[in-house]
Parts: structure tokens; sequence; C-alpha cells
């Protein structure tokens, strides 16, 4: 498996639109987007950003329930933004059209992603998000090529 790593340290609230956009530059040419952390490390959050950092200035909603919202961007593309945390296996994922959302080309930044882990495209970035003792995030990227 060939990766590329980052690692962004001490990370607060304040910081999210730099560190959105140093996400962005780190892996703009990835379509996939994961995110992994314990419930409250923040994915959610930096989701937000990144949204409005790619184009969507409207309010985002974690799709918890409806599993998958999009979000029409500035440039007329449009933004995937999944929770599988309630999907309780790949087949209910194939029953939504998973497979159609993840190759058409547009941004999925997907929660939970263990559910789905056989149905990824590579290339696909994983960004890790780990809370400090002091609150603050530490945040890995890592970029899947093979």
């Amino acid at each position: 498996m060939l990766t590329v790593n980052k690692f962004l340290e001490q990370i607060r609230l304040d910081d999210l639109p730099n560190v959105a956009q140093q996400i962005i530059e780190f892996a703009d040419e990835v379509n996939v987007w994961l995110f992994e952390g314990n419930l409250g490390a923040g994915k959610t959050t930096l989701i937000k950003e990144l949204c409005s950092q790619l184009g969507f200035k409207e309010a985002v909603q974690s799709p918890t329930f409806s599993i998958v919202n999009a979000y029409p961007l500035d440039n007329g593309s449009d933004l995937y933004h999944f929770d599988c945390y309630r999907l309780n296996n790949q087949e209910e994922a194939f029953d939504f059209g998973i497979e159609e959302y993840l190759y058409s080309g547009n941004k999925c930044l997907i929660e939970w992603p263990e559910i789905i882990a056989d149905l990824l495209p590579v290339p696909h970035l994983l960004i890790s998000l780990e809370i400090q003792e002091d609150q603050s995030r530490t945040i890995g990227l890592e970029i899947i090529k093979e």
C-alpha cells in the first residue's frame, strides 16, 4: 500500500479555516475523503469548515438519519457528505447506490467509513482526528494510493 502522510498538531477551533485550507491543498486531487475519530473528536465540525472552503455557504448538517446529504458548490458540482454510522452492512450501502456517489468525480466526505471499507476507491484520503489532553486535536492525513 502506497501512502503519503502529513500530521497537523495542536489544532483548536480557531485554527479550522487554516486547517481546512491545508487539507484541500494536500489532497484536492483526491475525491473520496474518510473521517475517523471517536465521538466528539470534531469530524462534523471539520467537515462544515471544509464544505465552506470548497464553496458551500449554507448550513451543513450531519446526515446521521439520511445517510447522505448533497451540497451544491459554487463551481456547479456537488459535494456529498455521508454518515455511515447507522449502516449495518455493505448491502445497505449498495441499496442507496453508494457506488454512484463514490465514482461520480465529485468530492465525497465520509464519516464512519469502516463499514464500507471494501467499497472505497483508490486513491482516497484518510483524515484521523484525535482529542488531546488539552482538548486540542491532532489530525493525521494519509492519502492511500494503492
